[in-house]
């Protein structure tokens, strides 16, 4: 299977696992507090990036990538996704009175496709598969191809 291919379901299944984050603690938010729907949404949006940026780093895009920097460049694109999410959102759940799990789930969809694009050829672009994890399989693809020939 073509590495890229192998690198987008890598992204998705992790973001899957930060979209379980999210949700879960939009959801003890929503049904423990009497909270907007803004920073029920916004809490839990930190929550999921922070594990997403931290495992898909280093497990999809194997990156050695200066961590601060490549941190920074995340939170340039959450600088502008982040507020237009939020406001979206709150207006489609408290003045609109769309389903609060609804609007969550388009947001998610929204950052799953568009930060995949973003972090594939913007923050990552030239700085793949060169951490330790890459290394070794480098290494196993090597030993396999010498025992071929």
């Amino acid at each position: 299977m073509n590495k890229e291919v192998i690198r987008a379901i890598k992204f998705v299944l992790i973001s899957a696992s930060a979209g379980i984050i999210e949700i879960g603690l939009f959801t003890i938010l929503t049904e423990f507090t009497n909270l907007p729907y803004w920073p029920r949404y916004l809490a839990a949006l930190i929550a999921s990036v922070l594990w997403n940026f931290t495992i898909n780093r280093r497990y999809t895009f194997k990156s050695t990538k200066n961590v601060p920097r490549a941190m920074a460049m995340v939170f340039a694109f959450y600088i502008v996704f982040t507020p237009a999410t939020t406001i979206l959102g709150n207006y489609l759940a408290d003045t609109l009175h769309w389903n609060d799990y609804l609007v969550t789930g388009i947001n998610m969809a929204l950052n799953l496709s568009l930060e995949y694009l973003y972090d594939t050829f913007v923050v990552y672009k030239g700085d793949m598969d060169n951490n330790d994890i890459a290394a070794k399989e480098k290494e196993k693809e090597k030993e396999i191809s010498d025992k071929a020939e």
